[in-house]
């Protein structure tokens, strides 16, 4: 049974405890189940990956809402959403690279927004971690406020509403990323091909609304 359709995947529900997560463009999801089982290794809250095998993955099914639904529904406020939001990227920099060997290089998740967020039984739990690499933390934050902003300068006037006062929470608890960071998040987005031409087209307006620090 088919549960959710994203831009890439297909999530299908196997039985009570388990999902089938397919990539409709193919490719190897083992490099991701490998993030996953690195972090969860260290206490990072993200679903128990059960098998990984060329486009697919069999994970966890999980209860609960994502974080963006219980916004939008009075579940939760704008500043918690904020403060969650930041709290789980300082966890997840916590983190040292399971790969490179730079010191300062950490885990990052490079999709980490409300929609990625569940709200389980167990707690907060990020899923999607298809973009997951690794670099400097900052990038990560540059890569979630820019997302942020896409939803702000978007056609739908309520989500942009609230979109834009998410983002300015997201940045009164998150140390702004550096110019250089924000550059190189707008670089990645413009080449995504899940980004329709009118998405690509207000990344730049997007992007003056993020508040970046020198670098």
């Amino acid at each position: 049974m088919l549960l959710a359709s994203g831009r890439e995947a297909d999530v299908f529900a196997l039985d009570e405890a388990r999902v089938l997560r397919r990539y409709r463009a193919g490719g190897d999801t083992a490099p991701e189940a490998a993030v996953m089982a690195y972090v969860a290794a260290a206490g990072y809250p993200v679903p128990v990956v059960y098998a990984a095998d060329g486009p697919d993955l069999v994970l966890e099914r999980l209860d609960g809402q994502t974080l963006l639904e219980a916004l939008l529904f009075g579940g939760i406020d704008i500043d918690s959403t904020a403060e969650l939001l930041v709290d789980l990227h300082d966890r997840l920099h916590s983190l040292p690279a399971r790969l490179r060997a730079e010191p300062a290089d950490r885990v990052l998740h490079l999709d980490l927004h409300p929609l990625n967020i569940m709200l389980t039984s167990r707690g907060p739990v990020v899923i999607d971690w298809h973009n997951a690499a690794e670099g400097p933390a900052d990038f990560d934050l540059a890569m979630t406020a820019l997302i942020m902003a896409e939803v702000a300068v978007g056609p739908d006037a309520d989500l942009a509403e609230r979109s834009r006062a998410g983002l300015a929470a997201f940045q009164r608890y998150a140390e702004p990323p550096r110019a250089s960071q924000l550059r190189r998040a707008l670089d990645v987005r413009r080449v995504n091909p899940t980004l329709s031409a009118v998405e690509k087209a207000a990344l730049a307006h997007a992007a003056t609304l993020v508040h970046t620090r020198a670098g």
